[in-house]
């Protein structure tokens, strides 16, 4: 594969590209790149600096895209220094990626535009003549339902929830209503009733670590305590060797946080249940045991973010974890307030796996897709929902 790099080229790139059975074809402006770039066909990504005489590498991105119509071809910017702003404008323009350079930074930008090349190949060549995407829609039937279900539910139940805002206001200050960020097909604002005490997110990331249900020894443990990157300590001290993060302990570049990350996801728990929560108030206790605070998501049902039966919307911090493989098949069935995983593990006084879980979001997500919805079987989980309302599960 050929590359072009616009801008000075650094003495080991050369080295770097031959030990990479990589071609570098170099220019020293954003001219004679769109001179190439209009004559020659055996380019397949594009290395540019982005300080070049007379313009930047973001112009010559644009240029490209406006006059060659070259927008395919994989893009990569450098520049001598991290700027935030830059960072924001150069993804916000399409462009595949973004790199600080020093002197390690020549092997890793050659090993990344190989990288790209062959995932722009791979692409063009999977997705010629087929159609992209697949649009999963709900029935007419399930939607017609939601509407009438949770209209006639919110008419029934209006005294209680009015009773219920009044003990939680008076039992403690701050909004009764409790609204988060939550995923299903797609992300939306979830409605409860506040359960526990005002400002408890704050309290989350600790309680997670000592409490969580779901969580393994190897969680609890802090990994990420500071900047320890090899590819940092063969630098300058107070040099990165990609762009710095900020955390308690001080500055992290990203490339050791995704690698310390990646560490912490292989033996994390997804799901975060916090046995004997102390945040929960004496009338959140009640209302979760008797699932009242999930009354206002037939507000989400209206609006259409959510479906009577369903597998429950995520959190982002967990919504995040499931994303390859079999884990996001969830995510094809609609989110929904009651369903498998309710009517079978919420009377076993929470002592449930991930396993578990993830096995009855999918068995939902199956029987959704390759059954086409059956209106019999969501009665079914709804008929024996009430029973499992009344039995009580940790909180």
């Amino acid at each position: 594969m050929n590359i072009l790099y616009v801008g000075n080229t650094p003495e080991n790139y050369t080295k770097c590209a031959r030990e990479n059975n990589v071609a570098i074809t170099s220019v020293s402006n954003a001219l004679e790149a769109l001179k190439i770039l209009g004559n020659r066909n055996d380019i397949k990504v594009i290395i540019s600096n982005y300080n070049l005489p007379g313009n930047n590498g973001v112009f010559l991105y644009d240029q490209i895209k406006k006059s060659l119509k070259k927008c395919m071809l994989p893009f990569i910017l450098v520049s001598k220094e991290y700027k935030s702003q830059l960072f924001k404008v150069a993804f916000a323009r399409g462009i595949n990626d973004y790199f600080v350079s020093n002197s390690t930074q020549a092997e890793q930008i050659i090993k990344k535009a190989k990288s790209l090349y062959f995932r722009n190949t791979n692409i063009l060549d999977v997705n010629e003549g087929i159609t992209p995407s697949v649009d999963f829609k709900t029935p007419i039937s399930k939607r017609i339902f939601d509407i009438c279900f949770s209209l006639f539910a919110l008419l029934l139940v209006s005294p209680i929830l009015l009773l219920v805002m009044l003990l939680i206001r008076f039992e403690s200050k701050g909004k009764v209503y409790y609204t988060a960020r939550r995923v299903g097909r797609k992300p939306f604002d979830f409605y409860k009733l506040r359960s526990m005490k005002t400002g408890s997110d704050k309290l989350l990331s600790k309680l997670a670590k000592d409490k969580n249900q779901y969580a393994t020894v190897t969680e609890k443990l802090d990994v990420i305590k500071e900047n320890d990157c090899p590819r940092c300590a063969e630098l300058l001290e107070d040099e990165f060797c990609s762009q710095v993060l900020h955390k308690d302990f001080g500055k992290i570049c990203d490339y050791w946080y995704n690698q310390k990350k990646e560490q912490v996801q292989k033996t994390n728990s997804t799901f975060i249940k916090i046995v004997n929560d102390p945040r929960v108030t004496k009338v959140g206790k009640f209302i979760r045991n008797t699932s009242i605070d999930e009354l206002p998501q037939l507000i989400n049902v209206l609006k259409g973010d959510m479906s009577i039966v369903g597998n429950r919307p995520l959190p982002i911090y967990e919504a995040e974890l499931l994303t390859k493989d079999e884990l996001s098949k969830r995510f094809l069935a609609p989110a929904g307030i009651t369903g498998l995983w309710q009517v079978e593990l919420r009377g076993k006084g929470g002592n449930m796996s991930e396993e578990e879980r993830i096995e009855l979001d999918n068995r939902y997500a199956d029987y959704f897709i390759h059954n086409n919805y059956s209106f019999w079987y969501d009665i079914k989980l709804i008929l024996k929902t009430i029973p499992a309302l009344f039995q009580e599960s940790a909180v």
